[in-house]
């Protein structure tokens, strides 16, 4: 591992076993994850097969009761913004505040200091099967902040009531959206 996967691994592994899960399922994620980063060096990265962490952030706008989503390019649903992480990412919330910023052009986001959900789901990386175990922030942004500039990652992106979410959105996101209103 290089000196910045290190500290990224290592930053990882700090934020899962500080991180106080809300319940049961997210307590059994969070052990999960951190089962991984224990067996696996690069379980940061998108090479670990058939799972590795990845970071995400839902940009909401807590003035105005609205997310940001991404109509993602390769999943074809409204989702949050993130993504793998990436070498010059040294810590885990730095790598969702990095994703959010690129994929919103918005350049103004606080980055909420501790995780709000861990999400397990099936993709393709690589042309492989794999899982993103992902660690989910909330990143506020200003009310009135610049209108969202759409990234070659994403198909639109748009602003949701936290009560008027996209109908396709799933159960996944619609409980990512509630934990973050929770904690902004």
């Amino acid at each position: 591992m290089s000196p910045d996967s290190t500290a990224l691994h290592a930053d990882a592994g700090a934020v899962l076993d500080g991180w106080r899960a809300p319940d049961a399922e997210q307590e059994a994620l969070r052990e999960l994850y951190l089962r991984h980063l224990a067996s696996y060096d690069d379980a940061m990265w998108r090479s670990c097969h058939p799972e590795h962490l990845t970071a995400s952030a839902l940009v909401l706008d807590p003035d105005a009761g609205k997310v940001l989503l991404t109509l993602h390019a390769k999943v074809g649903r409204w989702l949050q913004l993130g993504g793998h992480c990436e070498p010059e990412d040294s810590t885990l919330a730095g790598a969702a505040l990095r994703e959010a910023t690129e994929e919103s052009g918005l350049a103004d986001l606080r980055l909420l200091p501790n995780p709000v959900q861990l999400s397990r789901h099936p993709l393709t990386c690589d042309g492989r099967p794999s899982y993103h175990l992902d660690v989910q922030f909330v990143a506020l942004a200003d009310h009135g902040a610049a209108e969202p500039v759409i990234s070659e990652e994403s198909h639109d992106l748009g602003w949701f009531g936290v009560d008027a979410l996209p109908a396709d959105a799933d159960d996944a996101v619609q409980t990512l959206v509630r934990r973050a209103v929770g904690h902004s």
